[in-house]
């Protein structure tokens, strides 16, 4: 398994990692909103008219 980060092969301690430094730039990536999920902003209704 490679790092996601680095692409070095993956440490058993830091696990998907290499390091604690790639795992930490991870983590800031998150935090900081880096990785995020396309969406659409509209909502539906909750609660749709009925047709009579």
């Amino acid at each position: 398994m490679k790092c996601p980060i680095c692409g070095k092969p993956a440490e058993p301690r830091y696990r998907p990692f290499c390091s604690k430094r790639c795992a930490d730039i991870d983590l800031g990536r998150w935090m900081s909103g880096s990785y995020r999920i396309p969406a659409d902003e509209t909502e539906p209704p909750e609660n749709p008219p009925r047709e009579e």
